[in-house]
């Protein structure tokens, strides 16, 4: 063939994959966490070249969320197919717990969710047996992250309850595993396979692997584990993390992994947050090899024994003109009608009362106490940082009013952004780069008024229009804001800025960085809208 499968498969904050192939066509899911629409959908031919296709949870009644912890929500899904109907099951950690979704069509629509009761834990999968029984998989919790188990249960799915015993199968491949999660079973040459991540997912991160020939277990750890981590090859590595996997069988029974991983840069830093990889795998004496040959991914590989099947490209900008937003475009909490509008060739954001960061302490104890409205979405719309060194540029138009602010951020959590934003003070249309950041490690949840939270005015200037082109430049780790007039004229508002803070390993959590468009009230709810007549994001060399 002449064509390759490069890495990453899905570049930007894609974390834990779940694949699936029906006859010539393959499907994959990736976690969401808080942010709305959840759960995108993939589809391809050939492995190499993925078109996402929608989004699993594209309504509100399936997806209750909130803004406050962005690391929250939706965790680890996974999708199947049986006998006709594709499976989602996945688990929201902030409202409900583990549940599933069934469709005839991945691209939707998916059904309203079946939530599992007595289901513990997080990370499910499903697996059906030869005679048609369907099994679920999960994490149980333990007192610590050491303490916790896979564990199995038969599922009735047509109600969707477990059935009978719940057992633990396993805690991983060494003794008091760290953080054991993420099963999944397969079925092969007799044997039942259980395949799991452990260490964490960080640098640690490992995939691991047991097996038993009853489904119920016992299950024996493969003496050759892990079976794919980057953990030894220490932090100067271009890939790190590599974990929480699933496994697909071609129809020439060729075999092949996706994974997360992540890739640093200037530094130890993962803004990207964990991506979405492939690699080749073969079996030999019983039990998979991931890489043949080397034993750690690599940038590109062969293409596999399928017809090459491109796909269209996402276009660099955005116009806002359809009646419906890209599936590129995400917001953070499940919005209220009325929050965001495409109309008129652009996409207003209205300027809620929810803050873009945490503000003083007496907003943050009306958004704790409940006593501001609609602030479970923040007034952002964004699309995922998927390349190290890139160009965006927001057209916006925007009056504010006294406290009001919207423009353009790189956002990696509610803690940790850089932003170029308009405001007023004293009926003075202001522009300002702004860096906010924690000024210490803390456990914090968002509306903590206590939180060491930091906020620097980086830039600033006068500014005479409500119109302004807002342009990002970031070269690695450095971030230029730009502001450009109508005609032309460009000011730069603040230079080459440190974007390592934005890294998974100092912002903390579990997504990566997203650059959008936001329009707030900072504690007080607003009717007007900050309008976006455009977005570009184009990525440099």
């Amino acid at each position: 063939m002449s064509y390759e499968i490069k890495n990453p498969l899905l570049p930007g904050f894609y974390p834990d994959p779940s694949i699936v192939r029906v006859e010539d066509d393959f499907y994959m899911v990736t976690s969401s966490f808080s942010f709305y629409p959840g759960v995108p959908v993939f589809h391809s031919r050939d492995l190499a070249h993925w078109e996402q296709i929608g989004h699993v949870l594209d309504r509100p009644s399936q997806l209750p969320l909130g803004a406050d912890w962005i690391s929250g929500g939706i965790f680890a899904p996974t999708i199947r197919y049986h006998e006709g109907l594709f499976y989602m099951i996945t688990t929201n950690v902030d409202h409900g717990g583990n549940f599933i979704v069934t469709a005839q069509d991945p691209a939707g629509p998916w059904s309203e969710p079946h939530w599992i009761e007595g289901a513990e834990g997080i990370d499910p999968s499903l697996f059906w047996d030869e005679d048609g029984t369907a099994y679920y998989t999960g994490t149980s919790s333990g007192e610590d992250m050491r303490h916790n188990k896979i564990w199995i249960s038969r599922i009735d799915l047509t109600d969707f309850r477990l059935v009978g015993e719940k057992k633990k199968i396993w805690g991983g491949s060494q003794v008091l595993a760290w953080c054991p999660e993420a099963p999944h079973l397969y079925k092969k040459d007799g044997w039942y396979y259980l395949m799991i991540a452990e260490g964490g997912t960080e640098h640690f991160h490992a995939v691991t692997i047991a097996r038993s020939r009853e489904v119920m277990g016992d299950y024996e750890g493969y003496d050759g584990n892990p079976i794919m981590t980057h953990r030894h090859l220490g932090m100067g590595a271009p890939i790190a993390n590599t974990g929480h996997a699933d496994i697909v069988e071609l129809k020439d029974g060729s075999w092949y992994m996706v994974m997360l991983a992540s890739r640093p840069y200037g530094g130890y830093h993962k803004n990207m947050g964990r991506e979405t990889f492939i690699a080749p795998m073969v079996w030999e004496n019983g039990w998979p090899v991931v890489c043949p040959g080397t034993g750690k991914l690599d940038w590109a590989y062969p293409a596999p024994n399928l017809p090459e099947a491109p796909v269209e490209e996402i276009p660099e900008t955005d116009d806002f003109d359809e009646k419906e937003l890209a599936f590129c475009w995400n917001c953070l909490g499940t919005p209220a009608e009325g929050d965001f509008r495409l109309e008129d060739s652009c996409l207003k954001i209205r300027t809620t009362a929810r803050p873009m960061e945490p503000t003083s302490p007496e907003v943050m104890e009306k958004i704790r106490s409940g006593m501001l409205p609609n602030v479970n979405c923040a007034g952002f719309v964004g699309r995922r940082q998927q390349h190290m060194s890139y160009t965006a540029v927001a057209r916006m138009r925007f009056e504010p009013e006294e406290s009001q602010t919207a423009g353009l951020i790189l956002l990696q959590n509610n803690y940790h952004s850089l932003k170029a934003e308009m405001t007023c003070e004293k009926g003075k249309r202001i522009l300002r780069v702004v860096k906010g950041y924690l000024t210490q490690e803390a456990e914090v949840t968002y509306h903590n008024v206590d939180t060491p939270y930091q906020k620097e005015i980086c830039g600033e200037r006068e500014w005479n229009s409500d119109t302004v082109i807002l342009e990002l430049k970031a070269e690695g780790q450095k971030n230029t804001f730009t502001a450009v007039e109508e005609d032309g004229t460009r000011h730069v508002l603040a230079s080459e800025l440190d974007g390592g803070f934005l890294g998974s390993e100092t912002a903390g959590g579990f997504v990566g960085a997203y650059v959008g468009m936001f329009a707030s009230g900072n504690g007080v709810e607003g009717t007007n809208f900050a309008c976006f007549d455009s977005f570009m994001y184009r990525p440099e060399s």
